[in-house]
């Protein structure tokens, strides 16, 4: 098997033809850095992979291969090449979260979910571009340039998972691992045309994950193909001792149960609603259009459609941006120049914090953190942080209410497709490309994004929400959808 032909194959099957001896893992990676190269992923173009070692991660494959050899036959992702967002720890590449102030830094330890993908055979092959600490929604706020949206390299990709959602969509990896706090893997996965899965709360170990907002993050996956973020979903879910969020919870097989009964109706009996605030008269008309009709193929598949009101939606992207805010200037309090990475100087510790902080973090850090420094200052703290966290168990209330009466919800991810670099520059105007994803990071149940079109040539995405860990139900409809739709997702 040829470098090009072990570069095309879905996860799954490059796993098999790595076990089964018909390719290499060194085969597999090298692959993987040709398309890297050949799409210029890195910072002269795409700049969706902005750290990588090519002969170390020849070496890890070399070590999957002599796995392999000695007869480790236990490896769900043996030779798969994987990129991982740069808030996400690993000992052997930097960990800047888009940030000067983490500039060169490497981590002295690694997350879980990079622990995970390396024990089940994956290979990191990179670290992907990121809007600084995760506080954006087009990967246009990183300290270092813009990534640009493959399908159209005028436009972005979304974020702040941009990098990782770009990777996928230009070839170079088929999974990819993102991070979310408001939507940062389900709308860039929406502007790049991929599928990204954001898990419930305490699904997957946060362990090694740098925090922006402790309540709301958490780590998501991509795949090219909704049975590729699946095995990665798989290989990374379950309980960590060192997260002490993270639930212990069963973890379901996601691709047997996603397989299970794909002929006829694979959806028969399954109950799904569409949220009317989901469908505003300011929708794009031809999102809204496109998402009507994604309805008739779940129709068809045996789905019952049943209409759905999620009363406090609305009050959402507010929520957000006080909940989130409040935590990050709490969490980011920690980066003052004398623990992690870069240190500027001054007269005396005051103003050596002053200089640091204010030389390391971009604009839209700098206004989120003073935002929640405000929101949670003496005498503010009930009128707004208080007030916030109210409304936000009234949010979680519709959705309980709701799955009361239906086992999914269908909406579109995004109010519009991709838009030009440098288009948005109002940062109201930004957040709200997150106001169909938020709501599922307040209350903490699972979502996932996956196309289901194009208009004027750019991809849309429909999302998919399941009560609390309901990852299984929500892929066995993806998984049915995707394969309804067929090239139709991708036109």
């Amino acid at each position: 098997m040829s470098h090009s032909e072990a570069g095309a194959l879905p996860a799954a099957a490059l796993r098999d033809a790595v076990t089964e001896g018909r390719t290499t893992a060194v085969d597999a990676v090298r692959a993987s850095q040709a398309r890297a190269a050949e799409v210029n992923a890195g910072p002269a173009w795409l700049n969706a992979i902005i750290w990588s070692d090519d002969a170390a991660a020849v070496r890890e494959a070399e070590a999957i291969d002599a796995r392999r050899a000695a007869g480790d036959g236990d490896m769900p992702l043996a030779g798969v090449p994987v990129v991982v967002k740069d808030n996400i720890a690993t000992l052997d590449l930097p960990t800047t979260c888009g940030s000067r102030i983490l500039d060169g830094y490497v981590s002295p330890f690694e997350a879980t979910v990079v622990s995970r993908l390396r024990a089940a055979g994956a290979v990191i092959v990179g670290k992907t571009n990121m809007d600084e600490f995760a506080m954006g929604s087009s990967t246009e706020h990183s300290a270092y340039g813009p990534t640009r949206n493959p399908i159209d390299p005028a436009r972005v990709p979304g974020g702040s998972s941009g990098g990782s959602a770009a990777a996928v969509a230009a070839g170079a990896v088929r999974i990819a691992l993102g991070s979310e706090t408001g939507g940062s893997v389900r709308q860039p996965a929406a502007f790049c045309g991929v599928v990204g899965v954001k898990p419930t709360y305490g699904r997957v170990s946060r362990y090694g994950l740098v925090a922006f907002a402790s309540s709301l993050d958490q780590v998501g996956v991509f795949g090219r193909t909704v049975d590729d973020a699946a095995l990665g979903l798989q290989v990374i879910a379950g309980h960590d001792p060192r997260d002490a969020t993270s639930a212990q919870h069963e973890v379901p097989s996601y691709r047997a149960v996603a397989n299970a009964g794909t002929d006829g109706q694979p959806l028969a009996g399954l109950k799904i609603g569409l949220p009317k605030e989901y469908f505003p008269h300011s929708l794009d008309a031809r999102i809204g259009g496109r998402t009507r009709a994604v309805v008739e193929h779940l129709r068809r598949l045996g789905a019952e459609i049943h209409d759905v009101s999620l009363p406090h939606t609305d009050l959402a992207i507010a929520v957000y941006y006080i909940v989130a805010p409040a935590e990050a200037s709490s969490n980011l309090a920690r980066f003052d120049g004398v623990r992690f990475g870069r240190r500027v100087a001054g007269d005396g510790l005051r103003e050596t914090y002053e200089r640091t902080r204010s030389g390391g973090f971009g604009p839209e850090v700098t206004r989120r953190i003073l935002l929640g420094t405000y929101v949670l200052s003496a005498g503010y703290y009930d009128a707004y942080y208080k007030k916030a966290q109210e409304v936000r168990a009234l949010i979680a209330r519709d959705f309980a209410h709701a799955f009361e009466k239906v086992d999914l919800l269908f909406t579109p991810t995004t109010p519009t497709p991709a838009f030009p670099l440098g288009a948005v520059s109002d940062p109201y105007e930004m957040y709200l490309s997150d106001i169909f994803t938020a709501t599922a990071n307040l209350t903490g149940i699972p979502a996932m994004s996956l196309p289901i079109g194009r208009v004027d040539g750019l991809p849309v995405g429909g999302q998919l929400l399941a009560p609390h860990f309901g990852e299984a139900a929500m892929l066995r409809a993806a998984y049915a959808l995707e394969a309804s739709l067929g090239a139709e997702a991708h036109t």
